[in-house]
C-alpha cells in the first residue's frame, strides 16, 4: 500500500474540490451577470460539464501513454490557464470569453475525478473502497476554502468582481502542479482473481455488474448536477437568498458530499457495494420529497445536504463495484468508457438546468430524479446476486 500516494492524493482534492466549489458558485451567477438572456445563465457550467465530457478519454489515454503523474501536473496546469482566462473574462465583462475559460476549467476536471482510481490502484483490491472514500475527504477542505473565495474574491480586485477568487485558484492550481510530481507510480497488485487479464471492450462493458455500476454513477452524478447547477439560479436569481445563503447552502452541500467518506469505505466493507448504492438513491430520493416541499432556505439546505450524501454513497459504490469489472491490464479502458458515461450525461443535466429553471421552475425540476432512481434500484436488485459480485467482496 502506498500511504504517500494517498495523502498527496487527498490535498490534491481539497485543491480540486476548492476550484470547482468556486466555478459551480459561481458560474451560473456571472453567466446571469454577463449573458443577455437569462436561459443562458447556466451555460458557463454546462460548457465546462461538456468539457468534461469530451476530455475524459483524450484523458485517460494521455495518462495511460505518460503516466498519471505528469498528465495530473499538466492538467493542473490548465487550470491555472483557465483561471486567468476567466479573470480577463471579467474584466471585459465578456460573456464568451468567460464560457471559453470554464471549458479550459473543465479539461482539468477531466482529470481530477481519475484521482479515486489512482486511489485505487495504490492499494490492494481489498482496500479500495476506504481508499476511494478516503481521497474524497479531500474535498472536505475545499467546500470549507472554497465558498470564502468565492464570496470574498468579490471584492479583492476594485472594479472587477470576483477576478480575485480566479486568481487565487491560479496560485492553488500551480501548487498542485508541483505536489503531483510526488506521485510515485501504481503498483499492479489490484488484481482480482475473477478478471481475466485482457479482454476486448466489448466482452468488459457487457458484464451485468459494469452496467449497474456505470447506471449508478451516471443517475448519482447526472442528478447531483442537474439539482446543484440550478440551486444558485433558483435560490440567488430566482427566490432572492442572498450570495451569502447561496454559498452556504453550496458549502453544506459539498460538505454532504464527502462527509460520508469518513464511514462509506467502512460500510461498502461491512454491508457490502449494492446495499450502500440502495441507500444512496434512496437518499437521493429524500432530496425530490424535501425539495417539492417549499423554497426556503431551509428547504433548500436539507435538500441540497441530502442530495451530497446520497451522492457520495452510490458514487463511490459504483466506483467500487467498477473496480470489481477489470483487470490492470483493462483499466484504462474500462475506466474511459465510465467516465465518458458519467460526465457525458452530467453535462447534459447541466445544460438542461438553466433551460427547466428558467421555462418550467424549481418544483417541476424536482420531479425528474424520482423515475430515474427507481430503474436505479430495480437494477441493483437484479445484480445483487451476481457471482462476479461474490467472488469480489469476498476477497
Amino acid at each position: 500500500m502506498n500511504k504517500s500516494n494517498l495523502v498527496l492524493l487527498v490535498i490534491c482534492q481539497l485543491i480540486s474540490a476548492t476550484g470547482s466549489i468556486v466555478f459551480v458558485t459561481l458560474g451560473g451567477i456571472i453567466g446571469a451577470r454577463l449573458a443577455d438572456n437569462p436561459a443562458w445563465a447556466t451555460l458557463p457550467v454546462s460548457m465546462m460539464v461538456i468539457s468534461v465530457a469530451l476530455t475524459t478519454v483524450p484523458a485517460t489515454m494521455l495518462m495511460r501513454r505518460i503516466g498519471r503523474s505528469r498528465g495530473f501536473s499538466m492538467a493542473s496546469l490548465s487550470a491555472v490557464a483557465a483561471v486567468l482566462v476567466g479573470a480577463q473574462a471579467l474584466a471585459a465583462e465578456s460573456f464568451a470569453l468567460f464560457v471559453v475559460a470554464t471549458m479550459m476549467f473543465g479539461i482539468n476536471f477531466a482529470f481530477t475525478h481519475q484521482y479515486r482510481y489512482a486511489a485505487a490502484e495504490s492499494v490492494p483490491p481489498k482496500m479500495t473502497a476506504r481508499a476511494v472514500s478516503f481521497v474524497l475527504l479531500g474535498a472536505i477542505g475545499g467546500a470549507l476554502i472554497g465558498p470564502e473565495i468565492a464570496t470574498r474574491g468579490q471584492y479583492w480586485v476594485a472594479d472587477v468582481p470576483y477576478a480575485g477568487s480566479m486568481y487565487a485558484l491560479a496560485v492553488l492550481y500551480v501548487v498542485q502542479s508541483l505536489l503531483f510530481l510526488r506521485l510515485r507510480g501504481v503498483d499492479s497488485a489490484h488484481e482480482h482473481s475473477g478478471t481475466p487479464s485482457d479482454r476486448p471492450l466489448r466482452e468488459i462493458v457487457g458484464q451485468r455488474v459494469f452496467i449497474v455500476a456505470v447506471m449508478g454513477s451516471t443517475a448519482g452524478y447526472g442528478l447531483m448536477t442537474l439539482i446543484m447547477t440550478a440551486t444558485p439560479i433558483s435560490m440567488h436569481i430566482n427566490d432572492g437568498h442572498s450570495l451569502e445563503q447561496t454559498a452556504n447552502v453550496i458549502r453544506y452541500h459539498v460538505l454532504g458530499m464527502y462527509v460520508p467518506s469518513l464511514v462509506s469505505g467502512f460500510l461498502i466493507e461491512r454491508l457490502g457495494v449494492v446495499r450502500m448504492m440502495f441507500a444512496g438513491a434512496f437518499t437521493l430520493l429524500l432530496t425530490s420529497i424535501i425539495g417539492l416541499q417549499g423554497q426556503t432556505v431551509l428547504h433548500y439546505w436539507w435538500a441540497l445536504l441530502l442530495l451530497g450524501v446520497g451522492w457520495n454513497f452510490v458514487y463511490v459504490g459504483g466506483t467500487t463495484m467498477l473496480t470489481y469489472t477489470y483487470s490492470m491490464q483493462e483499466r484504462f479502458k474500462a475506466q474511459a468508457v465510465n467516465e465518458f458515461l458519467v460526465f457525458g450525461t452530467s453535462a447534459t443535466a447541466s445544460l438542461l438546468a438553466g433551460t427547466v429553471m428558467h421555462y418550467f421552475g424549481w418544483l417541476r425540476l424536482m420531479l425528474i430524479p424520482i423515475p430515474i432512481l427507481i430503474i436505479v434500484c430495480l437494477a441493483l436488485i437484479f445484480v445483487r446476486r451476481d457471482g462476479l459480485l461474490r467472488v469480489a467482496e469476498s476477497e
